[in-house]
């Protein structure tokens, strides 16, 4: 198989999910190999779990957004068994490897949540994710702990299903979260690739935090409130000090994450 190329696009595993569709709208530059199940849409067909890799033209690198979100523990596990495929290949091919992984990983722990905070997921879900992590530590693995993505999170699910609900707490307000839009997250993927070195972990995500119900105002959706229930996490902040010194992003901004994430 060929080794690295900086000037190629990367293997972009998992085209066919939400992060790779948004990304596959917002994509410019040396153009990626998309890789689904079925080929669809000349993509490269690779049935991940079931066979190995095909031959590949020369590629920058490896983006894992293979993964499975909701599903048993069994199910949810797979999320490792795909992105050790990525991370194998990755070694193979002599290439970067960055993974998917997400905010989760800290479950509801208070603050600008740094990559050494402690890992206390609270789901089956971020359970999984860390155990990923943990089994595919390589000095050419880079784990991305990726805030809400505009257009791909639960706000944008619920808008499409209608009848918007946000909690409000104490204060007033509703949640806020760290986002990033797709265009941000494709700048960030070409911009790590391109560097010779990257860290172990990284907070993915604009600086600050972003509330849902200034999304929704700049989206022109209406939205009803209630009380928050116990337990709801007014904020999930991540601390991007580190991405920042590497490839810095604007300001968490609410319009322009409802116009990266087609919410308006």
């Amino acid at each position: 198989m060929p080794s690295r190329d900086i000037s190629a696009g990367p293997l972009i595993m998992g085209a066919s999910g939400r992060l790779g569709r948004a990304l596959a709208q917002v994509w410019a530059g040396p153009a990626p190999v998309w890789q689904t199940r079925s080929g669809a849409g000349g993509s490269l067909a690779w049935d991940i779990l079931n066979a190995p890799a095909p031959e590949l033209p020369a590629v920058s690198g490896i983006v894992v957004l293979a993964g499975v979100t909701t599903g048993s523990a069994a199910e949810l596990a797979l999320n490792t068994d795909l992105a050790q495929a990525g991370a194998d290949l990755g070694a193979r091919l002599g290439v970067p490897v960055l993974v998917a992984s997400t905010q989760a990983v800290y479950g509801p722990q208070p603050g600008l949540l740094r990559e050494d905070a402690p890992l206390m997921p609270a789901n089956d879900y971020g359970r999984a994710k860390c155990a990923m992590e943990a089994a595919v530590a390589a000095p050419h693995v880079t784990c991305l702990r990726i805030g809400n993505v505009a257009g791909c999170d639960a706000l944008a699910a619920g808008i499409t299903r209608g009848g918007v609900v946000l909690d409000r707490f104490a204060d007033g307000q509703g949640p806020r979260r760290a986002m990033l839009g797709p265009l941000d997250l494709c700048h960030v993927i070409q911009g790590l690739l391109a560097v010779p070195a990257r860290p172990p972990v990284l907070n993915v995500a604009r600086p600050g935090l972003v509330a849902m119900a200034d999304v929704l105002t700049a989206a022109g959706v209406t939205f009803d409130w209630r009380d928050a229930p116990q337990g709801a996490l007014p904020e999930l902040g991540l601390d991007v000090i580190l991405l920042q010194g590497i490839f810095p992003l604007p300001a968490a901004d609410a319009r322009d994450m409802a116009m990266q994430g087609g919410l308006r």
